[in-house]
């Protein structure tokens, strides 16, 4: 791993806050994802079931975990199941888990190898009155294509069709959502990494880079600093690129008075940054683009007000479009007439401000949290109004990573600049 050991205490609490929302007399059962196949002989890089790391630590493939609280064997009520190296593995893919190894990595002491994993399920199945088993119910995900789970599922109820099934999905929903300490403290680790990036690129750019020799920027800082890589694909999209909400060719050649829209962060030890800027080639910005700046960082700093415990989803993203009304108002992008006009359904402000302000944010980049529950402590979301005017050639785009507390919110992207004098500044000292 490019990162130090996690503290194991995460995952040995991860663990005992899911077993005690479990039925009575059950059995969960966790899958490592699948290795993907790229082409030929090669596979994508591996990225872990991010409900299995939450619960132990462990970042490799064919990794099975098992919890059963109330087994009449003590041996079996957590045990952690691996891929069992040797000699051949060890030439050609190098670092698997010892059994200590991932004892220390997760805290759980009944470590066997994968192919005991039948047996001794068998052993004890019978026992268990309930039997929960994962899939990913992320809101943004569609199911196209087959994976572990959902192959494990099968192979389950064929087994064992007597048993009563349940989803561990919406115990892992309310769990994953409020971040412990330590999720804090590698979620912060992944901010400054990226803001290290980030000002990086601000002495880096000038008329006539390429949208790519940036990402190139972006990713040796983030190799350089123990990242894992991207988070997700990064976006810089430079002049007319910055409307469309997913670019990411990133092949185009930044133009002198052309603003630059960047949505990138880095992954540290499977979490994640999530930052937007918009900065300007030419190292200034016109006046009519800072006027559209400040439009949007009006609005950040408006919304993020916003992000208390309680508050409501859907209330919250139409407070927000009443904000930005206000601001495209005074752009005069949109005129009092059309909001009067306007489909409730298809505000006026949509026309330039498409996409939602917040998502929740931590393992996955829009991480797992359920749509209706309040904002509440130990959340952690991003906070991203753009506006976008393909007519002027000009989109903005801010964002930073906010936790909520107790007592208010705090920014975890507090030291990257965002003022239009901070990146000016920056960029020309």
């Amino acid at each position: 791993m490019k990162y130090p050991q996690i503290d194991q205490s995460l995952f040995i609490l991860n663990r005992k806050n899911f077993s005690k929302m479990l039925k009575r007399n059950s059995l969960a059962i966790f899958n490592a994802n699948d290795e993907f196949p790229r082409s030929g002989d090669q596979n994508f890089i591996f990225k872990q079931n991010p409900d299995l790391f939450y619960l132990t630590g462990i970042d490799q493939e064919k990794t099975i975990l098992l919890l059963y609280p109330d087994c009449p064997n003590p041996l079996y009520r957590e045990v952690l199941f691996l891929r069992q190296t040797n000699d051949y593995i060890k030439v050609w893919e190098g670092y698997k888990y010892t059994k200590e190894q991932a004892k220390g990595t997760s805290g759980i002491t009944s470590i066997f190898w994968l192919e005991d994993f039948d047996n001794i399920l068998h052993s004890i199945v019978h026992y268990a009155d309930f039997i929960y088993l994962n899939t990913n119910e992320n809101d943004r995900y569609a199911h196209t294509v087959p994976y572990s789970d959902i192959r494990f599922i099968d192979q389950m109820r064929s087994k064992y069709p007597l048993h009563h099934y349940e989803r561990s999905a919406p115990i892992m929903r309310g769990l994953r959502a409020v971040k412990s300490d330590i999720e804090v403290e590698l979620t912060q680790k992944a901010c400054s990494i990226t803001n290290d990036a980030f000002k990086r690129v601000l002495k880096f750019t000038k008329p006539g880079v390429k949208e790519y020799e940036i990402e190139a920027e972006i990713i040796h800082e983030f190799i350089r600093q123990g990242g894992t890589g991207h988070a997700y694909t990064p976006i810089i999209a430079s002049g007319h690129n910055a409307n469309i909400l997913h670019y990411n060719d990133n092949n185009q050649t930044c133009q002198a008075g052309d603003v630059i829209l960047f949505d990138f962060g880095a992954e540290y030890a499977n979490y994640n940054a999530d930052m937007s800027r918009s900065i300007p080639v030419s190292g200034r910005f016109t006046s009519r683009q800072k006027d559209v700046y400040n439009a949007v960082l009006k609005v950040m700093k408006e919304a993020t007000k916003l992000l208390v415990s309680g508050t409501i989803w859907n209330t919250y993203h139409e407070q927000v479009g009443e904000i930005m009304t206000e601001q495209l108002v005074n752009l005069g992008l949109i005129s009092t007439k059309d909001v009067q006009n306007q489909n409730e359904q298809y505000p006026a402000y949509k026309k330039y401000f498409m996409h939602g302000t917040s998502h929740h944010l931590g393992i996955d980049v829009h991480d797992f949290a359920g749509r209706y529950t309040p904002f509440e402590a130990g959340n952690i979301l991003t906070v991203e109004p753009g506006i976008y005017i393909p007519e002027e050639g000009l989109g903005i785009r801010l964002e930073n990573n906010i936790l909520i507390t107790s007592t208010g919110n705090i920014d975890l992207m507090a030291d990257i600049p965002l003022e239009v004098d901070e990146i000016e500044d920056f960029m020309n000292t």
